[in-house]
Formats: structure tokens, C-alpha cells, sequence
């Protein structure tokens, strides 16, 4: 977007608007399992915008971030008191105490893989793997394998079951999220459901070991993101992170019933024709 030193009122509004749809794409797909990365980079493409890159769509993740802090409030807090229990008595037996273990590991794949692409890929915005080829077939593949799991997974286990382990296992999901098209909720939903957990327990078990990685990100890149001169200023980053509250709200609670009595095949299949599309609109757009 064409920086600008006193963007006009029709600039303003337009900048808001753009910014509007952005929070509203990232707020329906971050909890999603079929990509806010992807759909990000996709969608203000498809409409002209253009990529609006790595460190703005972080800073619309803020948005995500203040939803599921929110609607997640009591779990935290019953996870937080728990952990300083234990940490107290050296008993780890409790099954909060044992989810903020699995937390914590569980964040620690995707902060090491996260730096590690800030550091030796600094141009991560121009790397292959965000263009609209590879997230296509990114898309496809985890599909694929989202099916697979909902396929073979026992769908026995439960929050209260949760390992150290779980975190681990989650948590290498979730650094494949770093890769636009995966999806850290798809990932990380996939995994939970080849290790046996129930649906609606391993999307909830998703959104809490996210909420350190969205957050860390989304802070990383605040300070780049508001320093870059955009288009409107910064009022249109508000009304970004504004509208991806809202619509992350929604999208959290509407997932978390649904998987009550639904399987994922839905999902599977919007991830398939998600690809096929963006393939083939790449395919056109090269020609």
C-alpha cells in the first residue's frame, strides 16, 4: 500500500475497508482449519490489494489473540493457579498442571523454527513458499491429511487426559504453521486427532497452545508493522485488529460446537477446492 504523509478522508476509508475485510478473513480462518496465512496472502491478491505481508497480517492476529485470551479466560486461569500450585508443592500429577507443562513444550518448536526464519530468511515475505502455487498444494496436502486422521483417529481422549507429551507432539504440528497453507489450527488439529483426542477436545486443546505462539508473533512484528508508513495510517490497523476480535469470537465458539457433532470432512473438503482453485488460478496468472 502507497505510503502517505496526510492520507486524504477518501484514502482513510478506503484503507479501513481493505483493512476491514483483512480482519474478517483472518478472524474466520485463524481458528479455522483451513489457513489465515493462506487466505491472507489469496485473498487481497483476488481483489487487487496485493500481498499485505508477514508483518501486518501479525499485527491483525492481535485481534485473534485478545478473542481467544478472552473466551479461553477461565481455562488460563485455572491453568495459571494450577501451575503455581504445582510449581510450589514440586507436584505436577493435576491435569492443568500437566496442560501448562504441555503448553509451554508445546511452544517451544514453533519459537525456535520462528526465529530461525527471521534470521536466516529475512526475506521470508518474497520466499517461494508464499506463492500462490505452493500454498495451493500446502493446502491439498494437509487436507489430505486432516481426512486421514479423521479416518483412523480413536477419538477417545479427553482434556483431563492430556501428557507432557501432547505438548511436544502439538507443538512440532503447530511449527509446520510457519509454512503459508498449513494452518497452525488445521495442524495442530490434525495431530490431536492421530493421537486419539475427541474432536471437539483436540480443537479446544489447539486453541490454548496457540495462544502463546499468536501471541509472540503478533507482538514481534507490532513494533515493525505500526513503524511502516501504511496507507490511512494507523487507524486502519485498528479497524483491522477490531474486526478480527469480533469475527475470531464467533469463529471459536461456532468451531468448538460444531465439532461437538460434526466431523472435520467439511473442512477437508473446502481445503481441497481451496487448492485445486488457487493452483489453478496460478497456473492462469503464469500463462
Amino acid at each position: 500500500m502507497t505510503p502517505l504523509a496526510s492520507p486524504e478522508p477518501l484514502q482513510v476509508l478506503e484503507a479501513c475497508w481493505r483493512f476491514l475485510v483483512l480482519g474478517v478473513v483472518q478472524g474466520l480462518t485463524e481458528f479455522l482449519p483451513i489457513s489465515s496465512t493462506a487466505h491472507l496472502k489469496v485473498v487481497p491478491v483476488l481483489l487487487g490489494w496485493g500481498d499485505p505481508g508477514v508483518a501486518v497480517t501479525a499485527v491483525i492476529q492481535l485481534g485473534s489473540i485478545a478473542a481467544v485470551i478472552g473466551f479461553f479466560r477461565d481455562d488460563l486461569r485455572q491453568v495459571i493457579q494450577a501451575s503455581a500450585l504445582a510449581w510450589r508443592q514440586g507436584r505436577w500429577e493435576s491435569p492443568d498442571a500437566r496442560m501448562a507443562l504441555a503448553i509451554g513444550l508445546g511452544t517451544v518448536p514453533i519459537l525456535i523454527a520462528g526465529l530461525g526464519i527471521k534470521v536466516l530468511v529475512p526475506d521470508f515475505d518474497q520466499s517461494p513458499l508464499r506463492s500462490l502455487t505452493s500454498i495451493g498444494v500446502v493446502s491439498i496436502v494437509m487436507g489430505l491429511l486432516l481426512g486421514l486422521a479423521e479416518q483412523l483417529g480413536s477419538r477417545r481422549r479427553a482434556l483431563a487426559d492430556v501428557k507432557v507429551r501432547d505438548g511436544l507432539l502439538v507443538g512440532l504440528a503447530q511449527a509446520l504453521a510457519l509454512i503459508p497453507g498449513v494452518s497452525r489450527s488445521g495442524s495442530t488439529l490434525t495431530a490431536s486427532l492421530f493421537d486419539g483426542w475427541r474432536r471437539s477436545e483436540a480443537a479446544r486443546f489447539s486453541f490454548l497452545l496457540g495462544i502463546p505462539a499468536i501471541t509472540i508473533a503478533g507482538l514481534v512484528e507490532l513494533k515493525e508493522a505500526f513503524s511502516q508508513p501504511v496507507s490511512g495510517g494507523v487507524l486502519p490497523l485498528l479497524v483491522g485488529i477490531a474486526s478480527s476480535a469480533l469475527v475470531s469470537w464467533l469463529a471459536i465458539a461456532w468451531l468448538l460446537r460444531f465439532l461437538q457433532n460434526h466431523s472435520t470432512w467439511w473442512f477437508v473438503g473446502y481445503r481441497l477446492f481451496f487448492g485445486v482453485g488457487v493452483i489453478a488460478w496460478a497456473s492462469r496468472v503464469a500463462s
